[in-house]
């Protein structure tokens, strides 16, 4: 019989699991104290939740979820990283941890629903966040208004200066 603990650490799991467009599965045995404190700063500064988990209930919440495919990846000491509004934030965040860390590892990723092998977190790690690709765009966009603008305006100002020009050579 399940204690009442795990029951409701099952329905929470289960919930996050269900609002979350990215979860995380990493392997953190192996940080110290202070490196795991500094991990979870940069996560909660990115607005991203990390989380120890016990296996079993996080292969029963994915269960509850229907995602499949997360068993492989439940093994050892596991934590999650859920990211509710960029699913591409805690990929950036445990990038830059990772130059200075050799940990936390990825085991498996779910983006959007989907199941991914923790292969391909650099991948997820070098799309570029939606406010990039906004502002890429615009510069796109803005680049050839600007040169328009600027080839308009170089005739003219050629036509203003010998106007200019012709007047001063008039008026001596």
């Amino acid at each position: 019989m399940p204690s009442s603990k795990n029951i409701k650490q099952l329905e929470e799991l289960s919930d996050k699991l269900s609002r979350a467009k990215a979860v995380y599965v990493t392997e953190y045995l192996g940080l110290n104290v202070d490196e795991i404190t500094e991990l979870r700063k940069e996560f909660f500064s990115n607005q991203v939740e990390y989380k120890v988990t016990k296996n079993t209930l996080l292969k029963l919440a994915a269960k509850k979820n229907n995602l499949e495919g997360l068993d492989g990846f439940l093994n050892k000491s596991t934590a999650i990283a859920l990211s509710y509004d960029d699913p591409t934030s805690p990929a950036k965040v445990i990038k830059k941890f990772n130059k200075e860390n050799d940990l936390p590892q990825v085991k498996g990723i779910v983006f959007e629903g989907e199941v991914f092998d923790g292969s391909e977190f650099k991948r997820f790690a070098d799309v570029p966040t939606k406010e990039e690709s906004l502002s890429k765009i615009i510069a796109l966009l803005q680049s050839p208004l600007t040169k328009l603008v600027w080839t308009l305006k170089s005739p003219m100002s050629s036509v203003g200066n010998a106007l200019n020009n012709l007047k001063e050579n008039k008026s001596n």
